[in-house]
């Protein structure tokens, strides 16, 4: 059931991205219905009866001119009515015995009404049904109020009925997914902006805190070293203002960063921010997990500044999570971690066949990761090897940042970059 489902849904999709196909398989079994309907012969009092009469030659071509004509019904609908409708008149008019062209009359008429506009439906439908049906009874071989001829008039009237419930319809599903998407769309922009907003918010608290605390403490810093000597007492109450100052910063930005936790979150680890120092471990709970891991690292002394250690922990934590969720069984990792010059570059490559990319979550590990490094100066790039595999490159720069920082004005050359 399975293969067949599946089989069945490829077909589908076939005639849909295929739609000459489609028109053409139905005007082969238009015109096969015809055929099959033009041996049926009406016996009034008798009931009908099959193959007593076969069909005219004539009948034949209007037949197959109708089906034809059908294969360009979705291209120009109108013109596809008009030419099956023109041929539908002449078969009442010059066939004997009749043949059954209305048929295609019928599939160009529901074609018109579920492409086009409900008044063009109206307009165009009464039309055909008025031709049709005057010329079944002025020229057909039955009587004028014989069944035959108020089934043309309510074959065509059905055809267009069903076709502008189609329309109808596919309008409607068509208006409830724009409305969804619209819906969907105005809802991540609306949260996009609470978050934007947010975080500016908290950004600019912890500007105030930061700047306001750190300038108080720099000047009492200044007073207390200036009077330290002569006027120890002075010195010892500037240092008071020096503890003050930084514990009510260090509560307000406690206070400020605990806006971002929520009730549920777990408590804040007590252990050190980990770095490279603990590679070693990192790598060996990935072999056991069974992703065999290469290390190539250079000396870490002197050990990277603090952010740009955990920087490139992250980095690799992350892409060997990747490798180990996506690359693949069999596959191999590759850790590089070289200090070159002022930047340190970080390297993580596989030779899986799966990827290495956040699938599940939608990249937001490799935009986490791109994100951690451009905060720092730094560049990320990631993407498929050539062959095969996966890799992340990161390059984070060492001593640009910190050694500007023991400048003067080093803080405000830093604001103004970012």
């Amino acid at each position: 059931m399975t293969t067949l489902g599946t089989g069945v849904l490829r077909v589908r999709h076939w005639l849909r991205d295929h739609p000459l196909a489609l028109d053409a398989a139905l005007a082969l079994a238009v015109l096969v219905a015809m055929i099959v309907g033009s041996f049926v012969h009406p016996r009034p009092g008798e009931g009908p009866s099959f193959g007593t009469r076969p069909p005219a030659a004539s009948g034949v071509l209007l037949m197959v001119a109708g089906a034809v004509a059908l294969i360009w019904r979705r291209r120009n609908p109108l013109a596809v009515l008009a030419v099956t409708a023109g041929l539908t008149v002449v078969e009442l008019v010059k066939s004997d015995p009749p043949a059954p062209v209305v048929m295609a009359t019928v599939i160009a008429l529901f074609t018109v009404a579920a492409r086009t506009d409900r008044p063009t439906t109206w307009r165009v439908g009464l039309l055909t049904m008025a031709v049709l049906t005057a010329a079944a009874m002025l020229f057909g071989p039955a009587p004028w109020y014989s069944q035959e001829n108020f089934g043309v008039f309510a074959w065509t009237g059905m055809a267009g009925a069903a076709g502008d419930a189609v329309r109808s319809r596919r309008a409607f599903v068509d208006a409830i997914r724009e409305r969804a998407e619209r819906a969907e769309r105005t809802r991540d922009e609306e949260a996009r902006r609470r978050v934007a907003e947010e975080r500016l918010r908290i950004a600019r608290d912890l500007h105030d805190v930061v700047a306001h605390h750190i300038a108080l403490v720099n000047v009492q810093a200044g007073v207390a070293a200036h009077v330290m000597d002569r006027r120890p007492d002075q010195a010892k109450e500037a240092l008071a203002h020096v503890r003050e100052a930084s514990r009510s910063a260090l509560d307000e930005l406690r206070a400020t960063v605990g806006l971002l936790r929520q009730s549920g979150d777990p408590a804040a680890p007590t252990e050190p921010a980990p770095g490279l120092a603990v590679l070693d471990a990192l790598v060996d709970t990935v072999r056991r997990a069974g992703l065999p891991v290469e290390v190539a690292c250079t000396d870490r002394r002197p050990p990277l500044p603090a952010a740009v250690d955990l920087a490139a922990y992250r980095v690799i934590q992350e892409a060997l999570t990747n490798v180990r969720k996506h690359a693949g069984p069999g596959a191999k990792a590759e850790v590089s971690v070289v200090r070159v010059g002022s930047t340190a570059e970080i390297t993580v490559i596989d030779n899986g066949s799966g990827g290495g990319c956040d699938g599940d979550g939608g990249g937001h590990g490799l935009l986490g990761m791109r994100e951690r490094v451009t905060a720092l100066g730094g560049t990320l790039t990631a993407g498929p090897r050539y062959g095969g595999g996966f890799r992340v490159h990161a390059i984070l720069p060492v001593e640009a940042r910190t050694a500007e920082s023991g400048k003067p004005g080093a803080a405000g050359r830093t604001g103004e970059d970012a």
